[in-house]
């Protein structure tokens, strides 16, 4: 009595050495709606508060349908999957889990109006074997429903808007690096001067000058002398020449 007592207070006040066993959690999606003859996902995820064993970890897949009767078992997995071989789910159950991910899906193909109810999905992962079960309800439709087509299309409409955005930042980005290098690249060609093409230095402008050219015609023989070509500047320095002899005449 007394050994009962104290294993009871150790477990109340979680003293050293003794195992205290916590709930596993069983998540599922509630409500799936699939149409007839294709694939649908039964998702399951689990948190167990001890370290996940692949060697002891079980998980159990059971049906239960919409009209009065027994359950049914969809699947089972224990170390490996164990499709059922008999039943409705024969050759319709797969695996689509992963026990290190702690998820404990199943994909069920080509369903049927037949799969209408309940699915049950339980995890024990050894010492946590106690907690809450995770259940999904399938409705199998002829045609998916307007919600699920508006889902569809706002996800094809969502991904397509996405892609136009993720194009046009490509393209600004690009359209902004090639203005930048023709930028840098004029910033680095010095700009050369224009020239006026009517205008010239005075020192290479002496062909504009005109020269005073004089015809001297020989009465004679009625030729044409040599032309006389006087260059302004000779004639300036000419005149002085002329004052002196001025000069001198004067002076006789």
């Amino acid at each position: 009595m007394c050994v009962k007592g104290l294993h009871l207070f150790a477990v109340l006040f979680g003293l050293p050495g003794v195992l205290r066993v916590g709930g596993i959690r069983v998540y599922t999606s509630g409500e799936v709606e699939a149409v007839n003859g294709t694939d649908v996902r039964l998702k399951c995820t689990f948190h167990s508060s001890s370290a996940i064993n692949p060697n002891s970890i079980m998980i159990s897949w059971s049906f239960r349908p919409l009209k009065p009767g027994r359950e049914e078992s969809v699947f089972y997995y224990q170390q490996r999957p164990y499709p059922p071989v008999e039943g409705i789910f024969r050759r319709s159950a797969i695996w689509a889990g992963d026990i290190m991910g702690r998820d404990a899906s199943i994909i069920l193909r080509q369903v049927k109006f037949t799969y209408n109810g309940t699915y049950i999905c339980q995890v024990k992962n050894p010492p946590d074997v106690h907690g809450s079960l995770g259940e999904i309800k399938l409705r199998v439709v002829t045609t998916a429903s307007f919600s699920g087509i508006l889902k569809l299309a706002l996800m094809i409409a969502g991904g397509i808007t996405a892609a136009m955005v993720l194009l046009i930042i490509i393209v600004s980005c690009r359209r902004c690096k090639r203005k930048r290098q023709r930028r840098e690249g004029d910033e680095e060609v010095p700009r050369k001067e224009r020239k006026d093409p009517t205008a010239c230095h005075p020192s290479r402008a002496v062909h504009l000058y005109m020269s005073d050219t004089s015809i001297e015609i020989d009465s004679s023989d009625g030729m044409i002398s040599d032309a006389s070509t006087k260059d302004p500047s000779s004639s300036e320095e000419e005149e002085p020449s002329s004052d002196d002899d001025d000069d001198g005449d004067d002076s006789d």
